[in-house]
Formats: structure tokens, C-alpha cells, sequence
């Protein structure tokens, strides 16, 4: 009998374990303190919306960031980071390690169809990612959690970063510049959280996954160089429009007969430029593409034949080429050890059976760089709701997101740092 006792015994502390280790008040102040600001929230959100910046180009997004922590009462303020990022400290009123929150700036160069009454007066530029409401939600955990330095055990460390979309030609910027700077010291950062606006989930849901959670990037720009001649007579001349055609068709091949079929990778030219007018074969046609696959084999293997396949053809239609690679960033990698110590808490957010596991994505992140360097758990806030149009994708004109998905994505993002840090100090 006292061995049947022994057993029920261990099995509910193993059951307990999994367990969200913040206590139901915890969850009620923060649930109370996030209702409480999600009207400021909001409107940060919609400030940010109808006024957004390009990569490395935050300057306004900065100082309003800045502005708005210090009249939240953070405990330190650094501007200028990696030149347009901010990075704060929440320090609890107790002893442990740092974790850190991260949320993204920049806006992309979109002219945006929403029609929103708080749609953006930057021309040619939106927010059509998202980068707005992760920002104001960050900017939410810390007002969250500035009131609840009682039971932070150490410091949360709040990363508003720029030009995650790609610092601009000739420049340096994103996760990459602030990890040169020095955003991982002072104090060391023992855990990296972020997350991502999602279309394809509901308003109310939150996605996870394990190992590979976003695709790794590279980006090319090929230049075709044939030879102009008037369009009446391209015998005498080589055109570079009719070879950068069977070059962008051949590059298919690389995912439909090269890459092992159970491996994703997408090869896309985004942009393709060359001639003056319809009378004339041009000197030069010029594209732009990205590479993205989940395996760093696959992605050296992708990067070298997309190069002989541009070469070969041009070479077979007396054209020449120049070819360039820009590394972007390596898959994002959600290490699974902490993602399931986490779990509990987005749980406990949302309810269990609205936490659900999502399918890699094939878009690129360079939060990944700094999952290269400590444990970071990557997840997604849904956003989706057809009764509002909310409905469209990332980068389009069109992407609405249901602004019920705030507190959601401010509760998340503070209870991770709350949860992590007093499991940490736990060790």
C-alpha cells in the first residue's frame, strides 16, 4: 500500500512539474495590468502604423520608443544602438540572470490598400509585417512588467531592433550590428524570446515549433551583359532579356530537380530590370532574388548551382554574367529543451488547446543570429480574423491585423521573462 502511495505520489509531482511555475496571481496581476494599458498599446501601435521608416532609417520610430519607456520607468535606456536601435533594462527587485525580449522596427517598402483610418502618411512605405505591433507589444511587457519587479528574479533585457528586413546596399545593420555592439553584455543574456504576427492563426492562438522555425536567406543579384542592338534586327545582337528568361526558368530546377524533394527551399527573383523602350534590345538586364531553405547543406548546395545554372546559360546564349550573394541569415532555431519548459506558460495564456504547433515558415528572420548564440524560443501571435478583412499576408498592401491579438502578444512576451527567469534561478 505504502508503495501504490509512493508511486501516485511521484506521479503527480511529475504532473506538477509541467505546471506554469508563476503563480495564478502572478497571471491575474499581469492579465490586469495588460487590460489596463492595451488602450495606450493600441494607440502606440496606430502611431507607429501611420508613420513608419525603412531599415536603418527608424529615426522617429526610435525617439518615439525612447519617449515611451522613459515615461514607463524603465531602469536603463541605450539609443543609437546598431544606429537606430534601443535597448532598456527592467532589473527585478530580486537577484538571478537576464533574459531578453526582442521586437523589430522597420517597414517595408509597400504602398499600403488598407484604407485604415490610421494607414500610413510615409509614401510607398508600410508597415506590411507586422514590425509595428511587435514593437508596441514589447513596449506593453515592459509597462507590464516595470510593475511587477517583485517577481522578476534578475533583469529583462528589451531589444528594439532595426532594419530586420535587411539593412539597405553598402550599409551594416540589424541583429548582426547589435550583437557587434555589444546587445548580448552588460548583462550577458542567458535567453532570447521573440515573436512574429501570424495570418494563418486565428486571433486567440499562439504557434510554436521546435529545431527550424523560419527559413535561412540569402539574397543574389545577377547581371546579364549581351549586346544592344535595334529590336528590328537581334540577330546582330545578344539579348539579355530573352537569356535572363531561360536563366529565371532554369532556377526553378534547382528545387524541382537538384534539391532532394523532401528538402523546402524556394528560389525567387523578386525584381528584374533592363531596357529603355520596346524599340531597342539592351546592354544589360539586372535581377534580385532570395535563396531560403531549412538545412545548411541544402542552402550551400542551392547557392553553387544556382550559380552554374547562370552561368551555363548564359554562356549557351553567347551572354555573360555577374553573379553576387548577400548571406542574410541562417534558419532560426528554436531550441527544444527550453521551448517545452515554456509551454506551460503560453498555456496558461491562451489555454491549451489554442497553442498549437505550426509548420516552418520559409521567410527569413535575423532574430536567428541570436538564437545562434544562446537558447531563444521563437513564437507566433495570430492575428486572423475574416469578420474584419483581417485575412491577407505578410509583405502585401492589404495585411490588417485583429488588434484583439495585443494583449494577447503582451502577456506572452512577459510572462515568458517572468516564468524563465524564476525556472532559471531555480538551477
Amino acid at each position: 500500500m505504502k508503495n501504490i502511495i509512493l508511486f501516485f505520489l511521484i506521479i503527480m509531482t511529475m504532473n506538477s512539474s509541467k505546471s506554469p511555475v508563476f503563480s495564478d496571481d502572478v497571471y491575474q496581476k499581469v492579465v490586469s495590468l495588460s487590460n489596463d494599458s492595451n488602450a495606450d498599446v493600441v494607440q502606440w501601435r496606430r502611431h507607429m502604423h501611420a508613420h513608419p521608416e525603412l531599415s536603418n532609417r527608424e529615426t522617429e520610430t526610435s525617439r518615439f520608443v525612447a519617449e515611451r519607456l522613459r515615461e514607463i520607468g524603465v531602469d536603463d535606456i541605450k539609443t543609437n544602438v546598431a544606429h537606430h536601435g534601443v535597448v532598456a533594462l527592467v532589473k527585478g527587485n530580486r537577484p538571478g540572470p537576464c533574459v531578453a525580449l526582442r521586437a523589430d522596427m522597420d517597414a517595408l517598402p509597400v504602398t499600403e490598400q488598407t484604407h485604415l483610418p490610421f494607414a500610413s502618411t510615409n509614401a510607398g512605405v508600410m508597415h506590411a509585417c507586422g514590425h509595428d505591433v511587435h514593437t508596441a507589444v514589447l513596449l506593453g511587457a515592459a509597462e507590464v512588467l516595470t510593475q511587477i519587479r517583485d517577481e522578476i528574479q534578475g533583469t529583462v533585457k528589451l531589444v528594439f531592433q532595426p532594419a530586420e528586413e535587411g539593412a539597405p546596399a553598402g550599409e551594416k545593420g540589424g541583429a548582426s550590428l547589435m550583437i557587434e555592439e555589444g546587445v548580448m553584455k552588460d548583462p550577458d543574456v542567458a535567453a532570447f524570446f521573440a515573436l512574429h504576427i501570424d495570418p494563418d492563426l486565428p486571433v486567440g492562438e499562439l504557434g510554436y515549433g521546435f529545431g527550424s522555425m523560419a527559413a535561412s536567406a540569402d539574397g543574389f543579384t545577377v547581371k546579364v551583359i549581351g549586346k544592344q542592338v535595334h529590336a528590328a534586327r537581334p540577330w546582330q545582337g545578344i539579348d539579355p532579356i530573352v537569356v535572363s528568361a531561360h536563366i529565371i526558368v532554369a532556377m526553378q530546377t534547382i528545387a524541382s530537380r537538384v534539391i532532394d524533394a523532401r528538402e523546402p527551399i524556394v528560389v525567387t527573383v523578386g525584381k528584374i530590370d533592363g531596357g529603355v523602350r520596346g524599340n531597342i534590345i539592351p546592354e544589360n538586364v539586372n535581377m534580385v532574388g532570395t535563396i531560403r531553405t531549412h538545412n545548411e547543406t541544402v542552402r550551400a548546395q542551392a547557392i553553387e548551382t544556382l550559380k552554374r545554372i547562370v552561368h551555363q546559360t548564359a554562356e549557351a546564349h553567347g551572354a555573360k554574367t555577374e553573379v553576387e550573394i548577400y548571406p542574410y541569415a541562417p534558419v532560426v532555431w528554436n531550441e527544444e529543451a527550453l521551448g517545452t519548459r515554456m509551454l506551460p506558460t503560453l498555456k496558461k495564456i491562451v489555454g491549451e488547446d489554442h497553442v498549437v504547433r505550426t509548420k516552418p515558415m520559409m521567410g527569413a528572420e535575423d532574430f536567428a543570429l541570436f538564437a545562434q548564440l544562446v537558447p531563444s524560443f521563437y513564437i507566433r501571435l495570430g492575428i486572423r480574423n475574416e469578420k474584419i478583412g483581417a485575412i491577407h499576408a505578410l509583405h502585401t498592401p492589404y495585411l490588417i491585423v485583429d488588434e484583439n491579438s495585443i494583449p494577447l502578444g503582451v502577456r506572452a512576451m512577459s510572462l515568458l521573462a517572468v516564468d524563465f527567469l524564476r525556472e532559471q534561478k531555480k538551477k
